[in-house]
This record gives structure tokens, C-alpha cells and sequence, in this order.
């Protein structure tokens, strides 16, 4: 993973557990150019007020002022720089809030090594690319192509594997039309694709979507229609 776009950046970390921060710390400080420590909330916001920081990374749970509330006022006067919360629980509401507040990441608990450089690579192709992560299909609709969350009408849509590998492929792919090769390499690169089971596919993802936003081009494949 490349990590250099960092060594420009400073990172604000707010945790309150103490050993938890002093070892994050030790761990950003290897790649960031100055990383600042918070272990609340309040001290978060007021640390973001003083030095503009780049990029945040904030534990959920804290005293005085969580981190979703942090994240809250900061994205009512800022809605550019990366956010990432931790948090010890995977929940439909976190789901929402990633959308609300243009989160492009939540770590579950316990963070580690591994799980930050994940996180720190997405926020190094955020800042490279200068996308939002939101793709808007319609009003109602919205696909969160960093968490891959579909969601619609405020509900999170439960996708199987092979549903979430085709949708995913077609918003990556949304300029153009794709195949029915590239289709049977994504997903039945090994037994074989028929059409029986990328209709039955389409089908059932049409359904839980309640829209015609994946349109067939006969002969050819499949793409994905917006109405943003």
C-alpha cells in the first residue's frame, strides 16, 4: 500500500483509553508528517478548530463528547476532510451515519496494525482522487462504494456475494456497459456462467432495489442507469 501522500499530512487521533492511543500514535507517527492526540471529544473539536488537520480518526465511544457527535459538528462547517471512526460494534445506525456524515471508514474494534493501514490507504486514495465515495442512484438511493452499502429509503439493502460483486462492479463501471465475459470472470470465472443464473441475479436484484436502475444491452451486457 502506498502511504506517502501522508508524510505531507497532519492527523488528528482522539481516543480515550490511553494505551490504546499511545500505541496508535507510535503506529501513525511512522507515516504522518505531525499527528495530534485528543482523549475526548471537546478536546477533538477544539485540537480540529485550532489546527485544521487533514485527516481524523476518532474512537466512538468517549466522555464529554462522542466521536459520531464530534463528527457531527465538524462536518456542519466542513464537508471535505476524511473521517474515520472506530467503533466496537457493527450496526445499521453506524451503517446510516457513514452515509450521513461522509465517513469513509469505520474501524471495528480491537484497532490494530493492520486494520489502520487498511484505513489510512483508503483515506491516501481519497485525498489522490478527490471523489466522494457516495454514488447517488436516485433521491432514495445511495451506494457507498468505500463500506459497499446499499442503501435505500434510509435502510441498508442485504445483498448476497454474488449480488454485491455485480453491483459494485457495475457503479465502478457505470460509464460504460459491461460484459457478459467480464460478468462469468467476476463471478463464475470457474464453473461457468449460464444465463439462466445472471437473469435470476438481475432479477432478484431489480427486486430489492424497486427500481430499473440496471438496464440490459442486448447482446453486449449489462450497465448501471442513475438518475442523479
Amino acid at each position: 500500500m502506498h502511504l506517502d501522500t501522508l508524510k505531507s499530512l497532519t492527523l488528528l487521533y482522539v481516543e480515550d483509553e490511553s494505551l490504546i492511543r499511545q500505541n496508535a500514535m507510535e503506529y501513525l507517527n511512522r507515516y504522518c508528517k505531525k499527528v495530534l492526540e485528543a482523549k475526548d471529544g471537546e478536546e477533538g473539536y477544539a485540537l480540529y478548530k485550532a489546527h485544521s488537520p487533514d485527516l481524523i480518526i476518532s474512537d466512538i465511544k468517549m466522555p464529554k463528547l462522542n466521536g459520531l457527535d464530534m463528527a457531527t459538528k465538524i462536518r456542519q462547517e466542513d464537508k471535505q476532510t476524511p473521517i474515520i471512526l472506530a467503533t466496537a460494534h457493527t450496526q445499521t445506525r453506524y451503517l446510516l451515519k457513514a452515509v450521513e456524515l461522509q465517513l469513509i471508514k469505520y474501524i471495528v474494534k480491537p484497532i490494530t496494525s493492520d486494520k489502520l493501514q487498511e484505513a489510512l490507504a483508503l483515506a491516501c486514495e481519497t485525498f489522490k482522487n478527490n471523489y466522494t465515495h457516495i454514488i447517488f442512484l436516485d433521491k432514495i438511493t445511495q451506494y457507498d462504494t468505500l463500506n459497499q452499502t446499499l442503501i435505500q429509503k434510509n435502510i441498508p439493502l442485504k445483498l448476497t456475494h454474488n449480488e454485491l460483486l455485480f453491483f459494485n462492479f457495475l457503479v465502478k463501471n457505470r460509464q460504460r456497459t459491461i460484459t457478459y465475459q467480464e460478468i462469468e470472470s467476476l463471478i463464475w470465472a470457474y464453473e461457468g456462467m449460464s444465463m439462466d443464473a445472471l437473469r435470476s441475479l438481475v432479477r432478484g436484484l431489480r427486486k430489492k432495489l424497486s427500481g430499473d436502475f440496471i438496464e440490459n444491452i442486448s447482446g453486449v451486457g449489462y450497465r448501471l442507469n442513475t438518475r442523479s
